[in-house]
């Protein structure tokens, strides 16, 4: 996969763990921050263009503060979908 499918990729999971934490469902969550994690070692590995590696970067650390917090929080949520709406945007430029 390019870099751009795996920041589309990784959107639309953060989607989904935005709308899953807002409905309760830990389990779903679970899997798919495995997921998600898997996708990001890809990209970690893949050639990204440079106007993409300061948002990957940002990213990555929010990611790993996001899997070590309450995820059934609101803000959890509202930090999952910014991210999402971010790398979806910024998916052209990976």
């Amino acid at each position: 996969m390019t870099a751009q499918d795996l920041t589309l990729n990784i959107a639309v999971n953060l989607g989904r763990l935005s709308r899953w934490s807002q409905e309760g469902k830990g389990a779903r969550i679970n899997q798919f921050l495995s997921e998600t994690e898997a996708f990001l070692n890809q990209l970690e590995k893949a050639d990204k263009k440079p106007a993409f590696i300061k948002t990957f970067e940002q990213f990555k650390k929010n990611f790993n503060e996001l899997k070590s917090e309450p995820a059934l929080e609101y803000e959890w949520a509202e930090k999952t979908l910014t991210w999402c709406n971010i790398l979806t945007h910024r998916a052209k430029l990976a």
